[in-house]
């Protein structure tokens, strides 16, 4: 399924502890020396040096292309084009960039061909993969996650990327609105009196007529934006050090009690949407009192978990409008 993360890659990101950090020579946005040398530190701790901001851009996964788009620079190459376009329509392509392979296998004759300035790649690409793409062009890797400061590592990597393109000035305009819509979401919960609800997230899918189940802990991204909205996550099972990503079955459910639901699923997946397909007809999830209630909420597709500001303003937006209906 092409939103499941790479679970072999997501290993890989736990043992990362550095942070990526960078500063540019000179000012990124001033215009009248963008000729001159940029130089970073990645997440990896390597030292990216490139000529001057970045414009023929790479990226290997799909919130380094958000990041992108968001701050104005439309990649030239990006994994699984199609895959994207289906699950990030939040933050949707203006170009139509070259497809570079899938998110975990880049072609790197493709990559090659684009002759890029910077290819943007995160820490759940396989380092034999980087290793390649460093002789090709600068590579700028990032931390794909960290759960111990999930909106924290988002707007670094934002702003690494910023560094980068010049374009620290839209970075910054960013994360004030994404900042603002915080607020503006948890004042409209507060208001409809759902501060400090119970609220599970989940997403699932279907795999050999198994149904198999993911808690968004307070450790991932969503789970992060929930409680800055002043909802209580339900969830209690343990989330992986990067993601913040549990595991569960429908039996698993139980334990979290009555609470507000809500899920995203995708109409270009059949495998995606458990809740509405195969479990409509199940005794437990159809026993369950948030399902007997009514408090099951799809919110709409195209908004990218593991995405940037934009993503997670929709996600924001949307889960407001589902839960003071």
């Amino acid at each position: 399924m092409r939103r499941l993360l790479l679970t072999t890659a997501v290993a890989t990101t736990a043992a990362l502890t550095l942070t990526a950090c960078g500063t540019t020579e000179p000012a990124a946005d001033d215009a009248k020396k963008t000729t001159e040398r940029i130089t970073l530190t990645d997440a990896t701790g390597t030292k990216v040096e490139l000529d001057g901001p970045a414009k023929k851009v790479v990226g290997t996964e799909w919130n380094v292309v958000e990041h992108l788009i968001e701050l104005g620079v439309d990649p030239v190459g990006v994994s699984d084009v199609k895959g994207y376009k289906t699950w990030d329509t939040a933050v949707p392509l203006k170009n139509e960039p070259k497809d570079i392979g899938t998110r975990g296998e880049p072609s790197m004759e493709t990559v090659a061909a684009l002759k890029p300035d910077l290819i943007l790649a995160t820490s759940d690409l396989p380092p034999a993969a980087v290793k390649q793409l460093r002789k090709i062009a600068p590579v700028l890797e990032v931390k794909a996650a960290d759960a111990a400061d999930p909106i924290g590592r988002m707007t670094e990597n934002l702003d690494l990327i910023a560094k980068a393109t010049s374009t620290t000035d839209k970075a910054t305009e960013l994360k004030k609105q994404f900042e603002a819509k915080l607020d503006e979401g948890k004042k409209a919960l507060a208001d409809a009196k759902l501060a400090g609800a119970k609220y599970a997230f989940a997403d699932g899918y279907v795999v050999s007529n198994q149904v198999s189940i993911r808690p968004y802990t307070s450790g991932s991204l969503i789970g992060a934006v929930n409680e800055k909205l002043g909802l209580k996550n339900a969830w209690t099972v343990k989330g992986d050090p990067a993601y913040g990503l549990g595991a569960t079955d429908v039996e698993g459910l139980t334990k979290i009690g009555d609470v507000q639901f809500a899920y995203i699923g995708n109409d270009g997946d059949a495998s995606s949407n458990p809740f509405a397909g195969v479990l409509a007809k199940d005794k437990v999830w159809t026993s369950l009192p948030f399902v007997k209630k009514g408090n099951v909420h799809r919110l709409p597709d195209g908004v990218w978990m593991f995405g940037g500001p934009g993503s997670m303003s929709a996600y924001v937006d949307s889960l407001v409008a589902a839960l003071t209906k």
